[in-house]
């Protein structure tokens, strides 16, 4: 997992940011090319309405998710078994045709001392897939970014998600899932514990 990366540089202090307007000129510009007019009523806020709809779906390029996982407990009464959040739903769009991906995501790690707040796992997942994404790359940035910061004996990450760009476009496949996995630590090492992990998730 070295080449994943899992820190991108926070749009904020890029200085060449397109201004709202360059934004909305943008759509227009796309309107036309789709072949509409984007002078006619049903158009003339759709510019403002699709710049106002990207800052909230990419918004996780202006977070970074060590600030969310930065805050740690370590009065657990000794407890350290595996902490798992299934199922946390999450909406992200392919950096390939820019078209939704839908999914949900389960997420494990083995206890060494410290634990995270429950929802910073799932927090975790949404600022990952706010971004363009490869499913691979995301799978592999929410685990890597919990095993830096937790330093437990191992994180398990799965997502399993459904591609719009194979559904709406090229072979249209609709319903069809696409499954992916990433384990360090122990959950590497030891067959046992990646069937538990399985284990869970399904029951």
């Amino acid at each position: 997992m070295d080449a994943i990366v899992t820190n991108f540089p926070r749009i904020d202090d890029q200085s060449d940011r397109p201004s709202q307007k360059e934004a909305e000129d943008a759509v227009r510009v796309l309107l036309r090319w789709a072949g509409d007019d984007p002078q006619r009523e049903g158009l003339l806020d759709t510019p403002k309405r699709v710049a106002k709809a990207y800052r909230e779906l990419f918004s996780g390029y202006e977070l970074a998710a060590e600030d969310v996982l930065g805050r740690t407990f370590e009065e657990v009464a000794g407890y350290d078994d595996m902490v798992l959040v299934k199922d946390i739903p999450f909406f992200s769009h392919c950096e390939h045709h820019m078209v939704p991906i839908i999914g949900k995501a389960h997420v494990a790690y083995l206890p060494n001392g410290r634990v995270l707040g429950l929802s910073k796992i799932a927090r975790v997942v949404e600022i990952f897939g706010r971004r363009l994404q490869t499913q691979e790359t995301m799978t592999a940035q929410i685990a890597k970014s919990i095993d830096e910061t937790l330093n437990p004996r191992g994180v398990a990450v799965m997502i399993e998600a459904e591609h719009m760009c194979m559904a709406m476009r090229g072979i249209q496949k609709q319903g069809s899932t696409t499954l992916t996995t990433t384990f360090t630590g122990a959950f590497k090492t030891e067959p046992t514990e990646q069937v538990r992990f399985m284990t869970l998730i399904r029951s």
